[in-house]
């Protein structure tokens, strides 16, 4: 199968799964109140967010198409597939060397370019459009923090209420376990797997859903251990509820709000631990951190090519901001704790 027919299968069953989850939100009225109080207080966080998903969406939408072909580039981009986003710019978009934003000439040599004023933000050292590799960033962003999150996420859940709800020798195994993993420099271990697993998309998603899923598996256990010694947990099995029912009629549905809120909360984290990784060399191709990395030097250079460093940084920046206010808003509307208090 060709990678581009995968990538829009997956996105196509993403958005099918993001459509049922909503519609199961709406159906209860805790979530459905928890998604009104959200839009709230957070309508810019949420709109942002939404425009990064919808980029990075509409960037996993490709196809190849023989009107691609152009120029002295068709033997090359003739059965290429190019996204949604591609398609916004030219297929012969890209020039000699750096330009400057919005600028008619290239900045070394003065040679014209091949489409004067139209990169926004200039281009970079072999003549890439910025504006479009940093839109081109958000895909990676989201595949790193969505992808991960989904690796973490199962897996914290099964260890922890596994650990928290049967105890004995279990509990005692997956605590080890959780405090070998804590106790080692996460950085470290993080760049060891990567180095065996290979620097890939799915092999950066995997290291990192691997060195992350301890945190949550600690406030699983914590909150199942809790629980099971409720009165209602008491009263389902006297009704002769069997130990599989209640988990999963019982007590998951009790940790959906740590859940939401660790997705919200570990999404900035990860995308942040892919920018310290490109910093290293070991980045994916395409990541705004990889633009960062690449951008670095470019400071010293005479005179100065900003606009690479600038796209990138605003755009991380943006994304991570957005993110962090959601999940505050999240914590402070699921949380327990915190529920009863409306600003």
């Amino acid at each position: 199968m060709e990678p581009h027919v995968f990538s829009n299968l997956v996105t196509t069953a993403l958005f099918a799964g993001l459509m049922l989850a909503l519609w199961g939100a709406r159906r209860s009225l805790l979530w459905r109140n928890a998604g009104r109080e959200l839009v709230r207080r957070r309508p810019i966080s949420l709109a942002v967010v939404a425009a990064y998903a919808l980029v990075a969406g509409l960037d996993s939408i490709a196809w190849t198409d023989p009107h691609d072909a152009v120029g002295e580039d068709q033997a090359v981009l003739l059965g290429v597939a190019r996204t949604v986003v591609d398609r916004f710019f030219p297929a012969d978009f890209q020039e000699a060397s750096y330009s400057a934003p919005l600028a008619d000439r290239e900045l070394y040599g003065g040679e014209p370019l091949s489409h004067p004023g139209a990169h926004w933000l200039g281009t970079d050292i072999i003549g890439r459009d910025v504006f479009h590799r940093a839109l081109k960033g958000a895909r990676v962003a989201l595949i790193i923090g969505g992808l991960t999150s989904l690796i973490v996420l199962p897996l914290a859940l099964l260890v922890g209420v596994s650990a928290g709800y049967v105890g004995g020798r279990l509990d005692d195994a997956v605590f080890f376990v959780m405090s070998t993993l804590a106790s080692m420099p996460s950085l470290l271990l993080l760049i060891a797997l990567i180095m065996v697993l290979g620097v890939g998309t799915v092999q950066v998603c995997v290291a990192l859903g691997v060195t992350g899923w301890v945190g949550l598996a600690r406030l699983v256990r914590a909150e199942t251990m809790k629980i099971r010694e409720l009165e209602y947990i008491d009263a389902a099995r006297v009704l002769g509820a069997s130990e599989l029912r209640i988990v999963w009629r019982h007590v998951v549905p009790n940790l959906m709000h740590l859940v939401v809120i660790t997705f919200a909360l570990l999404f900035s984290s990860l995308v942040l631990s892919e920018v310290v990784l490109s910093w290293l060399g070991i980045g994916i191709d395409g990541s705004w951190g990889r633009m960062i990395d690449q951008a670095r030097t470019e400071l010293s250079r005479e005179p100065v090519i900003w606009w690479s460093l600038l796209t990138a940084s605003i755009a991380l920046f943006a994304l991570i901001l957005a993110v962090n206010q959601v999940a505050d808003a999240v914590r402070d509307i699921l949380d327990p704790r915190t529920a009863g208090e409306r600003s």
